[in-house]
């Protein structure tokens, strides 16, 4: 076992502060993670605040974690040191239920082991995150990065990315089309980017007409304003999928009028209660609304091996590990554009 910097809260609503967490020796089948940068995310000050009740303190955020390899175990073989990594939002899973057999860890009936405030199989307590000096992770857990993609924006791909990617993936959007993406946030961005690669034509849908111009350098073919009533009007019935990013509850009926008969939106952002639903928006139309959380791992490394190819990151700004409660409050007011990493040489050049 070894003793290493973190930051995290020590308490519900706390600030993040320095502090020291213990890593166990990696086993014949981890691989230990030298940490080098860490992306921010909602779900990070979710958990440090307690905003979804049971979270364990001290609370370590970070779950879009690149870093270099530094030891492996005996029966490691996919990973060499020195090799640039990624580690998501899950650390370890049973591998043996249907969802792991279906490469859907996400998903584990006995409950995947999340890379922070999960029980930890290991030590003692809970799980740590990102937001420190190293990891250990099981090797089917790790990630290989392309090497043509820049790490610092690769780190939010981890899970911004993932999340975004999956239901696009899952629901096979394909060249022609046509796909909107409701709300140009960290979520937001991502699915532009992806969706645009795909070849489909994107619709940027948000409230906030000058987020125009952004939308369409992130490869939107056009901004739909939600709030203009003439314009969706016009486009209703005319969307091939809805990727819809909107972090809190809100009135989902005007999108779902956007859709073609047997469309689907699906919801990646609100994890909370959304507005009334009429029934009718869905029946005429054989319409769906579903829902996806992040990836498994196999998904995962497709998503990466798919943003080596179109050379795919995410707009971000670098950030040291000591200005991390400015950065929360940042991220609260929406004063980011698009996430926050942390260079985490910051925390091991601290005292």
């Amino acid at each position: 076992m070894s003793t290493v910097k973190a930051y995290g809260a020590k308490e519900e609503k706390a600030d993040l502060k320095q502090m020291s967490i213990d890593r166990r020796e990696p086993t014949s089948d981890d691989v230990h993670i030298e940490i080098m940068y860490c992306g921010v995310c909602h779900s990070d000050l979710h958990q440090v605040h307690n905003d979804w009740g049971g979270s364990k303190y001290p609370v370590v955020p970070g779950h879009e974690i690149i870093g270099k390899v530094t030891k492996r175990g005996d029966n490691v073989d996919s990973f060499d040191k020195g090799d640039w990594v990624g580690v998501g939002c899950m650390v370890d899973s049973c591998q043996t239920c249907s969802a792991c057999k279906d490469d859907l860890e996400q998903f584990c009936e006995n409950g995947a082991t999340m890379t922070y405030n999960s029980k930890n199989k290991h030590l003692d307590g809970h799980t740590f995150g990102g937001y420190s000096e190293t990891i250990v992770v099981n090797k089917e857990f790790v990630l290989k990065m392309p090497e043509n993609l820049d790490p610092k924006g690769a780190a939010p791909l981890l899970c911004a990315g993932i999340t975004t990617f999956s239901p696009l993936h899952h629901w096979k959007v394909s060249e022609g089309d046509k796909v909107g993406v409701i709300g140009l946030g960290g979520l937001g961005h991502m699915g532009i980017k992806f969706a645009a690669a795909m070849g489909a034509h994107v619709v940027m849908i948000t409230t906030s007409p000058e987020k125009a111009e952004d939308a369409k350098r992130l490869g939107a073919d056009e901004v739909l304003i939600s709030k203009d009533e003439d314009a969706m009007s016009k486009q209703e019935g005319s969307f091939d999928f809805l990727l819809n990013t909107i972090p809190v509850g809100h009135d989902v009926n005007p999108y779902v009028n956007l859709l073609k008969r047997d469309a689907t939106m699906v919801m990646v952002g609100a994890i909370e209660p959304i507005d009334p639903l009429h029934g009718g928006n869905l029946i005429m139309g054989r319409k769906r609304i579903a829902g996806s959380l992040i990836g498994g791992i196999k998904e995962t490394q497709q998503m990466l091996d798919f943003c080596g190819e179109h050379n795919i990151t995410s707009d971000i700004e670098l950030i040291d590990m000591q200005d991390i409660n400015d950065a929360y409050d940042r991220m609260q007011d929406g004063k980011v554009k698009y996430r926050f990493v942390i260079d985490m040489q910051s925390l091991k050049d601290a005292n």
